[in-house]
């Protein structure tokens, strides 16, 4: 999707979250490791973004880029929630002390800040960059996804099989994403519901796709296209996605690069449909349709 013309202002307009004005608590260990992916990545476009010191890479909170940042995020929950920022709130984040809880709204604007800041940087400068500019957007939002996964991985200990060439194995993976699931449900990303699904009978475009569970083997062994839905319950970053993908063209699919990078692990690619579009689901059941295929 390329870039609209629209404003923040008008896209709230147009989509509010009124569902989203009672914050609750996110959990200390989704925002330690996504601040470590989310600022490490910010900062590896722009190495010259302000630091006190090269060697411990602290940021500089006076820093031309993190000013950017602070400043995109208090408009932003000013625009989105109609209240003011926090002293000290990209501080927080960019180095979290384990005792600092965010707040959801809090969470859900360092997000489109830090994002917004990383896709203007990529739009302002082509010439350090080898793909289009659709393509490296989504490459940041695929390597935050690989950090983030890293850390939960090691934190998680997942049990993950080396293929997908049994039943038994794609078991072990499903379990996986659950556990996943249950950490980011815990966690505070997902305020209410969590599921990732084989079983799939839905319609995209003119084409109706049905599929059993028990399919997905024997699909993925013969070369075809196998698919599975992702659905979620109040994700945090959904206002957010829905703002940035239509001012920008992007949004930043936290937990959909997490669940892209399990099945990496296993040699498969699969992540959302091209077409989806946030905005058009109610909060309690955001869907996505995937498609996974062997690599």
């Amino acid at each position: 999707m390329q870039m609209t013309e629209k404003t923040l202002e008008q896209v709230v307009g147009e989509r509010p979250f009124p569902e989203y004005a009672d914050w609750w608590p996110v959990g200390s260990a989704f925002t330690a490791f996504m601040s470590d992916a989310i600022v490490s990545e910010w900062k590896a476009l722009d190495p010259d973004s302000g630091t006190l010191d090269p060697d411990s890479g602290t940021l500089d909170p006076d820093s031309g880029t993190l000013n950017e940042v602070r400043e995109s995020a208090e408009r932003y929950i000013r625009t989105v929630y109609g209240r003011p920022s926090r002293q000290g709130l990209v501080e927080a984040f960019v180095q979290p002390d384990g005792e600092t809880a965010l707040q959801s709204g809090e969470f859900d604007a360092l997000s489109y800040a830090f994002y917004r800041s990383a896709f203007r940087h990529i739009e302002r400068h082509p010439e350090r960059f080898d793909e289009g500019l659709e393509r490296e957007r989504r490459l940041f939002t695929i390597r935050v996804g690989k950090l983030f996964f890293d850390r939960l991985n090691r934190h998680l200990t997942l049990d993950l099989p080396d293929g997908l060439n049994t039943p038994g194995q794609l078991e072990r993976l499903s379990a996986a994403i659950d556990r996943v699931g249950r950490f980011l449900h815990d966690q505070g990303y997902l305020r209410s519901h969590f599921a990732f699904r084989f079983d799939v009978d839905v319609e995209q475009g003119d084409t109706r796709i049905i599929q059993h569970g028990d399919e997905v083997v024997s699909r993925l062994q013969s070369g075809r296209l196998a698919h599975a839905l992702y659905e979620m319950g109040y994700p945090v970053i959904l206002p957010s996605a829905v703002y940035l993908y239509h001012t920008i063209g992007e949004a930043q699919h936290h937990s959909s690069r997490t669940i892209e990078n399990l099945f990496g692990e296993v040699g498969y690619d699969a992540r959302e449909t091209d077409d989806f579009d946030p905005i058009g689901y109610p909060s309690e059941l955001v869907v996505e349709l995937w498609e996974i295929r062997s690599l």
